[in-house]
């Protein structure tokens, strides 16, 4: 297969940890080949097709000089035989028009994964408001008052932005209510902005867990992030500590639930975030988490996503 990356810049790229490469390094292995480019790199003009400014790369197994790249050339993206989305987020404006072109060279016939709209219909944090279920105690507001009064209700909670990423902007306000109000402000910006607000969990003491869906099919292991020392988040951006575990009975009844539902919308790869019993998050964007799998446990998550790949793009559109 002929595979396109829409991704950050190569060079920001953390080999030794990071999904997209470890992808790219599977995909290479069973020789199909690979292209990259920017979000910014898509065009559009009307009588033609979605193109891109993109560099045929090879991985050359070096861990510092680790690619070659050919010139930039313009290709169609119906030119790949699948084309990946692996910005990272946030989830910006920008972000939202190219998931636009996207959907437009679907149109031409081309194989975008994650779906275009998939990604556009599932913000990470809203998205977990379909499955009432799996979630504690939740709110999204603008209003302090409303926030004031979850707090009276819950004592203990977390505030965060919904577009944040990487544990980014995530408070926790104790049953004192210290600098509740000053926190809001920070994060609703005077009421213009929306805040996620949620019980605060002690089980994150256990993890953070990021439970991967390949294909609506659970990855049989999931990574537990820490948090350290006094850390309240556990996100690896953020310090946690990464420990892989296999999947927990009620992490195997969340993501079999979830699981096919995400799949038949498009979403071929998600991150399911689960505290305890709890999903507070549902990562569509570029879920990360492979390769620290991969090294603890030796199940190879890269495989087993190339495998969906490829059964994906040879199932009719």
């Amino acid at each position: 297969m002929k595979l396109l990356f829409i991704a950050d810049p190569l060079e920001s790229f953390k080999i030794y940890k990071d999904t997209t490469f470890a992808m790219m390094r599977e995909a290479q292995r069973r020789g199909h080949t690979l292209a990259v480019c920017l979000p910014q790199d898509l065009v559009w003009q009307r009588g033609s097709q979605v193109a891109a400014r993109v560099r045929d790369i090879v991985l050359t197994g070096d861990s510092t000089h680790w690619f070659q790249a050919q010139p930039l050339r313009s290709a169609a993206l119906t030119a790949f035989d699948a084309v990946l989305m692996r910005k990272d987020p946030p989830f910006d404006s920008e972000y939202f028009y190219a998931t636009h072109l996207l959907e437009q060279a679907e149109r031409e016939g081309a194989r975008v994964f994650n779906k275009p709209r998939a990604l556009r219909d599932h913000p990470e944090k809203l998205a977990i408001m379909e499955f009432p279920q799996f979630i504690g105690p939740t709110l999204v507001t603008r209003d302090p008052q409303d926030i004031q009064r979850f707090h009276a209700e819950h004592q203990d909670i977390i505030l965060k932005p919904l577009d944040g990423m990487g544990g980014m902007g995530i408070f926790r306000v104790g049953p004192d209510g210290l600098n509740l109000g000053s926190i809001t402000e920070t994060l609703n910006r005077h009421g213009a902005q929306s805040v996620m607000v949620q019980k605060f969990l002690p089980e994150i003491t256990e993890g953070d867990k990021r439970v991967l869906i390949i294909g609506g099919k659970p990855v049989p292991f999931c990574l537990a992030r820490i948090p350290q020392g006094s850390e309240v988040r556990g996100n690896l951006a953020a310090g946690g500590k990464g420990v892989a575990r296999p999947l927990s009975a009620r992490d195997w009844e969340i993501a079999e639930a979830l699981g096919p539902v995400l799949q038949s919308r498009g979403l071929l790869l998600a991150g399911v975030d689960v505290i305890g019993e709890c999903v507070t998050e549902i990562n569509v964007t570029s879920p990360t988490c492979f390769q620290e799998i991969f090294d603890q446990t030796g199940c190879d998550v890269a495989y087993l996503f190339v495998d969906a790949l490829e059964a994906a793009v040879a199932r009719p559109a």
